[in-house]
């Protein structure tokens, strides 16, 4: 197993970095941030924090909007997505801690239009690893990772936080 802890910091002061950048010149106009939960979450606090973005940070559950629940045998768990904000015609700040396959980010798309039709979407992931299935993007990624099929990588938190790459 690899622990990646210290980079986990860093990586998160990066895409802060880059969004200020990008809020600063204007391409996220008095942005909204949501994350997806859990992980996804407890990055997005982190950098609504640094960033001092003044909307309330949101939270996605997207146990029911996956496509694959059934098939992996997840037993999800029902907590209400909370979105304390107009979504219509915002620039969301989409946040989640590891893009895979990309049925999650899928998911996550599915129920904020479900909220409204927001002007853009920015995808940040902290991790990036190899192996979509679906063809999706992130716009600020902390890490890319290339891992073998019998890996993967795993956000624990929230205090520290750390990636960690484990066997399965």
């Amino acid at each position: 197993m690899t622990h990646i802890s210290t980079e986990t910091d860093h990586m998160i002061s990066n895409i802060g970095r880059e969004l200020k950048v990008r809020i600063e010149s204007g391409q996220l106009n008095n942005p909204a941030m949501i994350g997806i939960h859990t992980g996804g979450t407890w990055v997005a606090q982190r950098i609504h924090q640094h960033l001092e973005i003044e909307t309330p940070l949101g939270e996605l559950n997207i146990s029911f909007y996956r496509d694959d629940f059934s098939r992996k045998g997840m037993q999800p768990q029902v907590s209400p997505s909370r979105l304390p904000f107009k979504v219509d015609d915002r620039h969301i700040i989409l946040v989640d801690d590891v893009l895979y396959t990309g049925r999650t980010i899928r998911a996550a798309l599915n129920e904020i239009f479900d909220y409204g039709r927001p002007a853009t979407i920015t995808l940040v992931v902290l991790a990036m690893r190899d192996g979509r299935e679906l063809p999706i993007q992130a716009d600020i990624v902390g890490g890319h990772f290339e891992l073998e099929s019998h890996q993967q990588i795993k956000l624990q938190g929230p205090n520290p936080l750390s990636l960690r790459i484990m066997d399965v």
